[in-house]
């Protein structure tokens, strides 16, 4: 895998590292984590624009992150509710609760939207509720982009300082993704366990 990565950047450039970050969005089987500083390393090495990766990466980027938010619009929230009604413990949310998540996310949409871009693991999810809860298509773009511009330009520029050794971001940042998993599955864990139907005694 990573020598097919590495060999679609060096044949396709800029469009290869758009793909690939489209890729890491929709199903990630590779990280963006080693997508990014592989191409950051080769802009060190000339081959490549730093500008021109960045870019690249952040096209790419926000394209799966506007797939997962139009999976949100298609969801809805009323198709959210029925769903939680039939279906609640194993989303370990009710009814209401999505009403006050959604009254939650509009108040701080924007902000969710550009912190959750920055969190490994959380990048993909947090597209989706802002699609449920009807968040500004422009507005989603503006937030999702700042955010995606951030962590590109933090993963390029890495691999641009560390030459030889860009892997070694992926190294670092693999505790943090794996943590963040970690923590999902047991909130969820826990939810499930303690779930109690509206109307339950």
């Amino acid at each position: 895998m990573f020598d097919w990565t590495t060999g679609l950047i060096e044949q396709s450039g800029y469009a290869g590292i758009a793909f690939l970050m489209l890729l890491e969005n929709l199903f990630p089987p590779i990280p963006s984590e080693l997508i990014m500083p592989m191409a950051g390393y080769m802009a060190g090495q000339g081959r490549l624009s730093l500008i021109g990766v960045i870019l690249a990466g952040c096209v790419g980027s926000v394209l799966g992150a506007l797939f997962w938010y139009y999976v949100g619009r298609w969801v809805g929230l009323e198709r959210l509710k029925r769903w939680a009604a039939a279906h609640g413990r194993w989303l370990t949310i009710s009814p209401d609760e999505v009403d006050q998540a959604k009254h939650w996310f509009d108040r701080y949409a924007g902000v969710s939207v550009f912190i959750g871009r920055l969190i490994p693991a959380i990048r993909t999810l947090i597209s989706v509720p802002a699609g449920i809860g009807g968040m500004n298509l422009v507005a989603f773009l503006a937030w999702s982009t700042a955010g995606t511009a951030l962590w590109t330009t933090f993963l390029a520029g890495a691999g641009y300082l560390l030459g030889s050794r860009f892997d070694q971001v992926e190294a670092w940042l693999n505790p943090v993704s794996n943590l963040v998993i970690a923590a999902l599955v047991l909130i969820y864990a826990y939810r499930v366990i303690t779930f109690k139907q509206p109307g339950a005694g």
